[in-house]
C-alpha cells in the first residue's frame, strides 16, 4: 500500500448501477424510541437491490424498514405495489435541513422494474 492509496477515500462498492428516479413510496418501521412509524416519501434513486430514500425521520444505520413502492398506475390490484424489507446501510444529509437520505439495502424481494434516469426523460 502506498501513501497515496492509504489517503484515498474508500471506493463505493455497489453491485448495481442506481437510477436517479423519484418514486413515491411508503416506509414503515420502529424508531429509536421503540415507536412504530409510517412515512409517505420519495426515492432519490434506486436499483434492483436497494434505494436511497428521502426521509424527515431520525433513523439509524441497521434499522429495518418495510418499503412499499407503487408500480404502474392502472395495474391489476395485486400488482399495484411492490413490497419488500430493507436495512439502512448509510445515511447522508438531504437537500434541506429537515431531510435525511438513507441508503437501504433490500433484504426481501428485489425490485425488478426498469427505469430510465429522470435526467434523460
Amino acid at each position: 500500500m502506498t501513501a497515496a492509496s492509504a489517503s484515498a477515500p474508500a471506493l463505493e462498492r455497489r453491485r448495481e448501477r442506481r437510477v436517479a428516479v423519484h418514486l413515491p413510496l411508503v416506509i414503515r418501521g420502529i424508531d429509536h424510541a421503540g415507536s412504530s412509524f409510517e412515512e409517505r416519501t420519495f426515492s432519490e434513486d434506486l436499483c434492483r437491490g436497494g434505494a436511497a430514500i428521502i426521509t424527515r425521520l431520525h433513523l439509524n444505520r441497521g434499522y429495518q424498514l418495510e418499503i412499499q413502492i407503487p408500480t404502474a398506475a392502472g395495474a391489476a390490484r395485486e400488482d399495484a405495489q411492490f413490497t419488500t424489507q430493507g436495512r439502512i446501510v448509510h445515511i447522508k444529509a438531504g437537500n434541506t435541513p429537515q431531510e435525511t437520505i438513507v441508503g437501504v439495502e433490500f433484504t426481501g424481494p428485489r425490485f425488478n422494474r426498469m427505469f430510465a434516469p429522470e435526467s434523460i426523460k
